[in-house]
């Protein structure tokens, strides 16, 4: 079907890949049919609405369109497409539609030849100067103003036809490369300023030694919106700034930070390093209802924790007297106005139009002030701003009402603007020079602009990357909530979740969370991973920084009948860091009474079996000892309970196959260790064609273990909460804040990396 249409057998395979855009496009081929045969440039334009067309219900009106050869070219269905954008609601008024599409319009070749003739005429003794190296785009664009609707390629073969008659052949220099000046970083050239400036991010060292790597360039956004007041404005800026980097980390404090925000964090405090610039924190705090003080001192922790500290720490809430005066200012431009439409009603894809868009200015004023003073009811009135966004969303609400009060500024305010109007604001009154965001705020990019050049204040470049997600978890606040709600985990911290007060409780260091940032990089695809390459950065990291201490998870008593020390005690000077001794040691008490690992132990050993059992010995690490089995203590149920051995020291015995960790039974400390597992069963618990029961239904009940029966050496008595050790053999483990006074607590991080030979 799809080639039939005119696709190549690739691109018709590529195409199936994406059922959206597959059944939309199929759709399109059923309905043109009734009317026409479906050929090849039909297919093209069909083509293009499958991938284009915002609001689905128009599908029907444009097919026709095209298919009774009304729109018949790329710029006519161009112009037909970005009206159903900006006019998404039915009943659709087909004669503007139609004048908007160039419906009917013929430019005939007499009429290109005759406009060209002119354009080139006015840039005579410039082509004549320049001769091939004249720039041609100019006298493009002025033709595409004056023959909107004309074929594209017949008017630049015109173009090129009229030059070669003016100009003659190109001759040996028009054919040399002409040299291409350094474009600056911000520059007053209106043909500069419409190039993309390309970032490209180096590598950067930010406060705590950590290297970014950040692997490719990110590609600014520079459109007809951005510019329109930019040049004056822009100097004013650079004059404030000097010229300096100023990105911003804008949080909204309503919930915990997560993985992704770790990206951001990261991206934008480490680009401002990269460029000896700054990075404000700035807390989005205009929703009181949801805010909680516990966010915000988490928020700055977290950051703090990562080893970044913002330049300001800043709020929304510092700025509301001017976001307001700014609302007014929309007012009185006729680009704002009072709505009394309820939430039910905006909701959805097409809404109904508002019947007050065409409120006169006195009134919006008015109104806006009685709104301001608490004299309307909550949900009864908003301002709004008359501006269709790039999703088709019309007439983004900019203030509503809240009785609640603020936890910075109490009862003084009653109407909170809303993100789409405060962010760009507050990045343009902090000077921002990046507004670094996720691909999903593509969306607000031309509504950003809008608004800043609307109200004439500077403009900051809005730039998108791809955000961060991984499997196996959830990070929605509201689905995080759900989940401490049903008692499936403890709180925001619980160590089976990803956000970062989870992560650092877990016990992973945060130079491993901005090594794997750093690994991922910055591109403008969504980039979704696997757990498994933040754990191989997290194990990386505790290698080289987690000292080395013996602990037993299940133990099991073995008693030394022939102890070479007749005090019964030992002390051995055990390495933090085998590897490396000369990064320090400790001591710890090897007695005459020890606990092994239970699973250490086997009554007959197999040929795979390298460690003790009664017909096998096995060497104690750091002691210097082979122990060998002189008979097994059981109890009525036949389990083994204690062991009875001799022993010998390592140079008076054959080498064992295996040495084993052990702590002393009578010198070391009682704890609790906490075993984590991925809390959901598949890879994306949210997917409910692969969970029709929900994310809730997909936990894994079997997540969290937990050994009170574990001993430890004594050694880390005197750790402090998020302290990490490498337990040898076992894992990297980290001291929970549950750990109290009597009894140490212990999170397995994670486990060591996987020996296949390991028995």
């Amino acid at each position: 079907l799809f080639v039939a249409a005119g696709l190549t057998e690739q691109k018709a395979n590529e195409t199936l890949k994406n059922k959206q855009v597959s059944a939309s496009f199929a759709e399109a081929i059923e309905l043109a049919k009734h009317t026409c045969e479906v050929d090849k440039s039909v297919g093209n334009l069909l083509y293009q609405i499958s991938t284009r067309l915002k609001h689905k219900h128009h599908l029907p009106t444009i097919v026709s369109y095209v298919a009774s050869k009304k729109l018949k070219t790329d710029i006519q269905l161009n112009c037909a497409l970005d009206y159903l954008k900006n006019n998404p609601s039915m009943p659709l008024d087909e004669s503007k539609f139609s004048e908007a599409s160039g419906v009917g319009v013929e430019v005939s070749p007499a009429q290109i030849e005759d406009v060209i003739e002119k354009l080139v005429e006015a840039n005579k003794a410039e082509l004549l100067e320049q001769r091939y190296k004249f720039n041609t785009g100019k006298i493009l664009m002025n033709a595409r103003k004056l023959l909107k609707f004309a074929d594209g390629r017949i008017v630049k073969s015109e173009l090129d036809m009229q030059i070669l008659d003016l100009l003659g052949p190109k001759s040996e220099a028009d054919l040399e490369p002409a040299s291409k000046p350094k474009v600056p970083y911000f520059v007053h050239d209106y043909k500069c300023m419409m190039r993309c400036i390309h970032m490209y991010l180096h590598c950067a060292t930010t406060g705590n030694g950590h290297q970014i790597f950040i692997k490719c360039f990110v590609v600014s956004h520079m459109t007809i919106s951005y510019l329109i007041n930019i040049f004056g404005l822009m100097e004013e800026h650079l004059k404030i700034t000097g010229g300096q980097v100023r990105t911003r980390f804008p949080p909204e404090p309503n919930g915990i930070l997560h993985i992704g925000h770790a990206k951001a964090i990261n991206f934008n405090f480490g680009y401002a390093k990269a460029n000896d610039g700054v990075c404000f924190l700035r807390y989005d705090d205009t929703n009181p209802e949801k805010e909680e003080e516990k966010f915000f001192k988490g928020i700055l922790d977290m950051v703090n924790w990562l080893g970044y500290t913002p330049y300001k720490v800043t709020h929304a809430s510092d700025y509301f007297q001017e976001l307001f005066d700014l609302a007014v200012v929309l007012i009185k431009k006729d680009l704002a106005y009072i709505c009394h439409q309820k939430y039910e009603e905006l909701k959805g894809i097409n809404p109904p139009p508002s019947p007050w868009r065409n409120r006169p200015i006195p009134e919006s004023l008015a109104l806006f002030e009685d709104m301001r003073k608490g004299k309307l009811d909550e949900g009864s009135t908003t301002l709004r701003m008359k501006h269709v966004m790039e999703d088709g969303k019309q007439d983004p609400v900019a203030y509503r009402i809240k009785f609640t009060p603020h936890h910075r500024t109490g009862d003084k305010w009653c109407i909170y603007p809303t993100y789409d109007f405060t962010h760009c604001l507050c990045d343009s009154i902090e000077q921002i020079s990046h507004s670094l965001c996720t691909k999903e705020f593509q969306a607000r990019r031309s509504s950003y602009f809008w608004l800043c050049n609307s109200v004439d204040i500077y403009c900051p470049v809005q730039w998108e990357y791809g955000r961060l997600n991984l499997q196996y978890t959830v990070v929605s606040k509201r689905k995080i909530q759900k989940l401490i709600d049903a008692g499936i985990v403890r709180d925001w911290d619980d160590p089976r979740l990803f956000t970062l007060t989870a992560l650092r409780r877990r016990g992973f260091p945060p130079e491993a969370l901005n090594d794997f940032c750093a690994k991922v990089g910055v591109t403008g695809n969504l980039c979704i991973l696997e757990p498994s390459m933040l754990e191989a950065c997290v194990r990386t990291t505790l290698n080289n920084t987690a000292p080395r201490v013996m602990a037993v998870l299940y133990p099991l008593k073995v008693t030394i009948t022939n102890f070479p020390n007749e005090a019964g005690s030992l002390d051995i000077k055990v390495p933090d860091f085998p590897a490396d001794e000369s990064k320090g040691n400790h001591v710890t008490n090897l007695t005459k009474s020890i606990f092994i690992e239970r699973s250490d132990y086997m009554e007959i050993a197999d040929k795979s079996y390298k460690r003790f059992a009664s017909d096998q010995s096995v060497g104690l690490r750091h002691a210097g000892l082979v122990l060998t089995l002189e008979r097994a203590e059981k109890s009525s149920k036949g389990d083994v309970v204690e062991l009875f051995v001799t022993c010998k020291s390592v140079e008076d015995s054959p080498k064992p196959k295996a040495f084993i960790h052990w702590v002393s039974a009578t010198s070391c400390l009682e704890c609790e260790v906490r075993v984590y597992s991925r809390l959901f069963k598949h890879k994306n618990p949210e997917d409910t064609s692969v969970v029709p029961g929900g994310f809730v239904t997909d936990c894994n009940s079997d997540s969290l273990s937990v050994n009170t029966a574990a001993r430890v050496e004594c050694s880390v008595k005197k750790a402090k909460v998020f302290d990490k050790f490498q337990f040898e053999r076992l894992g990297y483990f980290c001291i929970d804040p549950d750990t109290t006074d009597n009894t140490m607590v212990f999170n397995r991080t994670i486990p060591l990396k996987e020996d296949a030979g390991k028995n």
